[in-house]
């Protein structure tokens, strides 16, 4: 029998979705595949996740403009676990 963890995580959406990274200040966009989302994060691969910053902002296009705020939770490979900020 599983254990159940005390903080019950929000449902993921699969997606497979190509994605966007950019860093503050809106430069160097970088391509991203967005796995799985939810209301308070998402998991991203990316093929060199050891030069991205704790902070960053992940869109579905390459505007600069669009998107959400983002902090690094966790890193593993090529995945990166990212939860929205305001």
């Amino acid at each position: 029998m599983a254990l159940l963890s005390s903080k019950k995580r929000d449902a993921r959406k699969s997606l497979s979705q190509p994605g966007w990274i950019t860093l503050e200040g809106g430069f160097a966009a970088r391509q991203c595949v967005v796995q799985d989302m939810s209301a308070t994060g998402a998991k991203v691969t990316i093929d060199d996740p050891n030069t991205l910053p704790a902070k960053l902002r992940l869109a579905f296009s390459r505007d600069a403009r669009t998107g959400r705020r983002c902090e690094v939770v966790w890193r593993r490979g090529k995945s990166v676990g990212i939860k929205f900020t305001r």
